[in-house]
């Protein structure tokens, strides 16, 4: 990958877990490959994961969302590393998507037209996603919606285009040896 403004989203909501570790492998690597990276780490960041009224009324952004509708702009690439509970993705990371990619900003219908405007087109990602299911099991059994979700129904829906996902599991029970050589997955990935 050339050099790219890409930006990391942490949506595990402990900042202890080993999804925290393999964003700061991916960060490291990135850096050391001469991107320009800044983190978003949604544990971090204040603000009501709930879309009070839908699409019906405005629902006033936080300033850690303005900030990161701010980041998702100037980013040229997005790398997204969040646990998969309940074959899905956290309520911190679906309540970031439902209040930060919104109509206006990620996409636009028009009328007459069916499908929306994607209006983060142009941008690529990376999904590194930890589970405790095996993930041929969660492939090939659950056929991975917490994977879909991301990929198709939120980012290409608004454009972005996903250019690999890695699954790491099952995390419990798995060794020292085994987390590190997922480490050094993530860190392949980013330069």
């Amino acid at each position: 990958m050339m050099s790219k403004r890409v930006l990391v989203v942490l949506g595990h909501p402990s900042s202890e877990s080993f999804c925290a570790a393999l964003t700061e492998s991916y960060v490291e690597a990135a850096r050391s490959a001469g991107h320009d990276v800044r983190v978003l780490r949604l544990d971090a960041l204040s603000f009501d994961p709930v879309l009070r009224s839908g699409y019906r009324q405005a629902q006033p952004l936080e300033p850690d969302l303005l900030r990161a509708q701010a980041d998702i702009t100037w980013a040229e690439h997005l790398a997204f590393i969040y646990p998969i509970w309940w074959g899905g993705i956290p309520a911190l990371m679906k309540g970031f998507f439902d209040r930060v990619f919104l109509p206006g900003f990620a996409f636009q219908y028009r009328a007459g037209k069916a499908f929306p405007e994607q209006l983060l087109k142009g941008r690529t990602a990376h999904l590194l996603v930890t589970m405790d299911t095996p993930p041929w099991y969660y492939r090939w059994v659950y056929r991975m919606p917490g994977l879909h979700q991301v990929r198709k129904t939120t980012l290409q829906f608004c454009g972005i285009r996903t250019l690999r996902t890695l699954m790491f599991g099952p995390l419990l029970g798995s060794s020292a040896r085994r987390r590190g050589a997922w480490l050094e997955l993530a860190r392949g990935l980013a330069s």
